[in-house]
């Protein structure tokens, strides 16, 4: 079966820093993929880059076998490309009451998933969506991905919170430094050395 994404070779720079090096990926359609890696590993440069939000400076990036990576994020959407965003806490505009009449946390996060959701999309990049969420919050979460993921959807998961990652990918690649150090089952994953050193602090 063929990849409905595929990056090939893509780096990009913020000016003299290089924040991603030549990664490239593939993931298959209706798989559950796994991104993690330290902050300032390149996880965000590279979604950035797959949504539209950056424009990779090399390499391409083919979805459904088209080449998108000059796309603007709007038309990446309409071929089916959603991304659902972490919502900030609390609202800094907003008074302390007016935060408390906001929905809890959890809520919240359900309502930025229904919002990718109404694109319609074949991909969703699910981007950090339990940060600061208890284990049962995390749960719920977790319940409405594997959902999506059994109509059909294809998910990626940037996540911190590695219990959910395990728990939901069929595999993970791990950046550091804007390059792929490891890729593989969850199982693999957390046993690889390299993996422990550079992300798990170990």
């Amino acid at each position: 079966m063929a990849a409905l994404l595929q990056v090939k070779n893509v780096s990009k720079h913020f000016g003299g820093f290089t924040a991603l090096s030549a990664v490239s990926l593939e993931i298959a359609p209706g798989e559950r993929f796994g991104l993690i890696g330290p902050n300032g590993s390149g996880k965000t440069t590279l979604i950035n880059c797959v949504s539209g939000a950056l424009r990779n400076e090399s390499g391409s990036i083919v979805f459904d076998g088209e080449e998108v990576s000059r796309l603007a994020a709007y038309q990446r959407t309409r071929r089916g490309i959603a991304r659902s965003f972490q919502v900030p806490r609390p609202f800094h505009s907003m008074t302390v009451l007016e935060n408390l009449l906001v929905p809890t946390q959890v809520e919240l996060r359900k309502l930025e998933l229904a919002r990718a959701m109404a694109a319609r999309p074949r991909l969703l990049i699910s981007d950090e969506a339990m940060a600061g969420l208890s284990g049962g919050e995390v749960d719920e979460v977790l319940a409405i991905l594997f959902k999506l993921n059994d109509k059909g959807i294809t998910i990626i998961m940037i996540e911190h919170i590695m219990q959910a990652v395990m728990r939901f990918s069929q595999r993970i690649v791990c950046l550091d430094a804007g390059k792929i150090i490891c890729e593989g089952t969850p199982t693999s994953i957390v046993q690889n050395p390299d993996v422990q050193k550079a992300y798990l602090g170990a």
